[in-house]
């Protein structure tokens, strides 16, 4: 498995007898979520905000979800603000910032913690699983991914800089849905998709910093490139400053 997610032959997302299908959190505007809704299906769920560097992700779970969701696929996303204080709005402002920027239309919770004394019970349990290098625990940022097969055991654990689309959540996401792909030629089959971000709905985006995230080698950030020199006499491209605790790079957009 490629780097930043890991596969597991079984692993039960279980805690004294409760699976993550039992758990309970509430929906993003009020009322239970009711993931027991869910059993059967396969579940990807992820820690989201509305002002990250890895926001545009957004973009790339809806396309996922629109792709799989006839063959059992649910991404469910958490919000948190833990991480730069990055989803500091209330339910009906990132509700309206989800539907406005990216068409989201697959199930959001209500604002959680996913570390720390609070850490909610749906993490609690997540969290137990390794990732590719074999660490579990903490949630490193915003965007982390845990996919869930039908019967509630962790198939695997991507880190935030994997987009939903990457070949190895493609891959993983395959081996797990519950429906197979139907004899079509239309059928896509498991190749996967360029990330699905929308550059023109992020003009002002400014500084993206991972304070407790690692460095991972030979893997920037999916929509960004390395500045190269401007022509001589030409305005400066915008940018935007990338920091890890061993690692600062300056990066430019690419704008259409």
């Amino acid at each position: 498995m490629p780097l930043g997610g890991q596969t597991h032959p079984m692993r039960p997302a279980t805690l004294f007898g409760v699976s993550i299908f039992d758990v309970a959190i509430g929906a993003l505007e009020g009322g239970p979520a009711n993931l027991a809704q869910y059993r059967g299906k396969t579940l990807l769920v992820v820690n989201v905000a509305s002002k990250c560097g890895l926001t545009p992700q957004y973009a790339s779970l809806q396309r996922l979800y629109e792709r799989y969701a006839d063959r059992g696929l649910v991404v469910l996303a958490v919000p948190c603000n833990q991480f730069g204080a990055q989803e500091p709005g209330s339910p009906d402002e990132i509700r309206t910032f989800c539907t406005v920027n990216f068409g989201i239309t697959f199930p959001i919770t209500e604002k959680v913690d996913v570390n720390g004394p609070n850490r909610h019970e749906l993490f609690t349990l997540l969290t137990q699983t390794p990732d590719a290098d074999g660490v579990a625990g903490d949630v490193r940022w915003n965007f982390e991914k845990f996919l869930v097969r039908p019967d509630g055991t962790v198939a695997a654990r991507f880190r935030p800089l994997t987009d939903p689309l990457a070949p190895e959540l493609i891959e993983a996401v395959e081996s797990n849905l519950p429906v197979g792909p139907e004899s079509s030629p239309s059928e896509s089959g498991g190749d996967a998709e360029a990330p699905a971000w929308s550059e023109s709905a992020w003009p002002n985006l400014a500084e993206a910093r991972w304070p407790t995230m690692p460095v991972e080698a030979e893997r920037p950030i999916p929509w960004a490139e390395p500045q190269a020199p401007a022509p001589e006499g030409s305005e400066p491209r915008p940018t935007i400053e990338v920091t890890s605790p061993t690692r600062s790079r300056r990066w430019w957009r690419r704008w259409s």
